[in-house]
Parts: C-alpha cells; sequence; structure tokens
C-alpha cells in the first residue's frame, strides 16, 4: 500500500493541466531509532512546549508564530495571515521552464518524490506532459509549496509517473571558494596520473545500490543482538591512519593490491541479494511490537495445544 500523499493539486503544462499526488521516494523508517533514557529510572524522556519565562507548559493551541527582530523582541504571525499570502504553487505545480539535466548542479538537489495521477481523471494529460519530457530528454522546473514554503522542483520522466526532486534556492548554497582558497596547487607527474587511472580503471564498474550494504546499521543490529543476549561488549582497537611518505610507492601498492581480487571469481548477482534480504531479516528479528505481534498470531491457543496433545 502506497505512502500517504505529502502533497494534492494540479500539475500544469500550459493549458494543459492534470489533478496530481505527491508522494516521498525515500524513507528511513527502516533504519534503526534511539529514544533518550533517564539512566537512572530507564524511563523515556518526554520533552514539554514551555513558557522560557515562567516555565509553565503551553498548550498548542495557545502557541504562535514569532519573528524575532531583536533580542527578546518579536513579530507574531497568525496561520490565517500566512493563509492569506499562500501562492498559487500550494495548489498547482506549474512548469515554468525546461532544461537539460546536466545544467543542474548537484549542490542543488535535496530529495526526490514520485508523481502520479491523482484518482481516475486527468491520465491523458498526465501522459502528455510525461511523454513530452521523456522525447525531449529534458527536465522540466515548477514550483511547489510544502509545509508552507515554496520550492523549486525538477520533473523526470520514470517509467509511468515522474519523479520530481526538490531544489534549494542560491541564497541556500555556500561558495565553495570558502573551502577550497585555502587547498594548495601541487603539480601531478604524468607517472601519478597513469597509476591512479589504472587503479580506477581495475576498480570500474555500473553503479548498482543493491550491491551496496549499511555496514553501520548492520554493526547496530549486531549490537543490539548481543545486548539482548547479555553479551559484554568490549571495545574494538580502531585502525591508525598512515601518514603517506611517498606517494608514488603507495600508488604502486595500491596497483598490486586492486589487480589481487581482480582475479578472484565475482559473487554472482544472486548472492548479493540474499546478503541484502539477510540484513532486512535481522532487522526484523528485534522489531519490537511488530514481531510479537506476528509472534502471537502464529501461537496456537492453549486450548489448542492441550487438545492436540
Amino acid at each position: 500500500m502506497a505512502p500517504r500523499a505529502n502533497w494534492k493539486g494540479f500539475l500544469r503544462l500550459s493549458l494543459v493541466t492534470c489533478p496530481v499526488a505527491l508522494y516521498p521516494a525515500t524513507s528511513e523508517s527502516e533504519k534503526i531509532s534511539f529514544n533518550q533514557l533517564n539512566r537512572t529510572t530507564g524511563h523515556r524522556i518526554k520533552y514539554l512546549k514551555v513558557d522560557s519565562d515562567t516555565g509553565d507548559e503551553v498548550p498548542n493551541e495557545d502557541i504562535v508564530k514569532g519573528y524575532e527582530l531583536e533580542k527578546g523582541q518579536y513579530i507574531e504571525v497568525s496561520k490565517e495571515e500566512l493563509e492569506e499570502i499562500a501562492l498559487e504553487s500550494t495548489r498547482t505545480i506549474e512548469i515554468d521552464e525546461f532544461v537539460d539535466r546536466s545544467d543542474i548542479d548537484p549542490r542543488y538537489l535535496i530529495r526526490p518524490y514520485y508523481l502520479r495521477p491523482d484518482g481516475k481523471v486527468g491520465h491523458d494529460a498526465f501522459a502528455v506532459i510525461r511523454e513530452t519530457i521523456r522525447e525531449m530528454d529534458k527536465v522540466a522546473i515548477g514550483r511547489v509549496v510544502l509545509t508552507n514554503r515554496e520550492h523549486i522542483i525538477a520533473l523526470e520522466a520514470r517509467d509511468k509517473g515522474l519523479i520530481g526532486t526538490l531544489l534549494r534556492y542560491p541564497y541556500e548554497v555556500r561558495s565553495e571558494q570558502e573551502y577550497f582558497d585555502e587547498i594548495q596547487e601541487v603539480k601531478v607527474t604524468k607517472d601519478m596520473l597513469d597509476l591512479a587511472r589504472h587503479i580506477v580503471n581495475q576498480k570500474a564498474g555500473r553503479f548498482d545500490p543493491e550491491k551496496f550494504e549499511d555496514h553501520y546499521e548492520s554493526a547496530l543490529i549486531e549490537l543490539i543482538n548481543q545486548k539482548r543476549a547479555g553479551k559484554v561488549i568490549r571495545p574494538k582497537e580502531r585502525p591508525k591512519g598512515e601518514n603517506v611518505v611517498d606517494l608514488m610507492e603507495a600508488l604502486r601498492k595500491s596497483v598490486d593490491r586492486e589487480a589481487a581480487p581482480a582475479k578472484a571469481a565475482p559473487k554472482p548477482a544472486k548472492t548479493q541479494r540474499k546478503a541484502a534480504a539477510g540484513q532486512k531479516e535481522m532487522l526484523m528479528s528485534i522489531a519490537g511490537k511488530k514481531t510479537v505481534k506476528a509472534a502471537a498470531a502464529k501461537k496456537p491457543a492453549a486450548g489448542a495445544r492441550r487438545k492436540s496433545a
């Protein structure tokens, strides 16, 4: 079952309009998460919204938004006032222009969403917009309001739908000069580049996200499973970084090291998929309430066990 839409409205290309819904394309819910506890009692920490001066808890209906002009001085802005300045993009994604994908600087990318027709009408208009984007091999640029802020959104054709990626505004992107100006100018020799290219060629491949495992997530699962089993957790010795004195020698050794694994037969794709599935099964084993409920559903009633006996 698809998650609930983050936004519903219309997608418009000039006079062509169709109702659409926007869904998150990514999720963090599968990752291990922690709660904060009181070390003394073991109870969970609870956060309250309190008045910074009186210390009294403030109910939600008495909380308003405020912009701080200077220390301790605010201008209050009501929900109604914010709705009054609502933009057209709160209801419509208007396609303003089409650009090449290579024109979009990766620093401007925020997060992806899936865009599909909303309901049973408008599929024809949606298909026209989608296929135009696909055939022209372009990215459509529009605007959409999410969480009360207007965002730039880049739309690309994907299968039967569209992927919309939120983009940052220029004022949100820092200049690289602030960080790169102090990098020393270094002359890299042709021999060094040749060795480095050789390493790159040995590591060349195609991007396949199924090959990658979240090692930190796996380590978290292992840690929690060990603590559940009552095992003593001992710190591991951390690897020490080494300062490279002879860069050419380090490059030569790297070429030799990368050549060794290349001789071994690569693992089949099925093995990689099984590894990923195995990681998910490990996560399920500590999923808590869901696992308990599933086990309870499978467990026969006490009367049934006595009867079968």
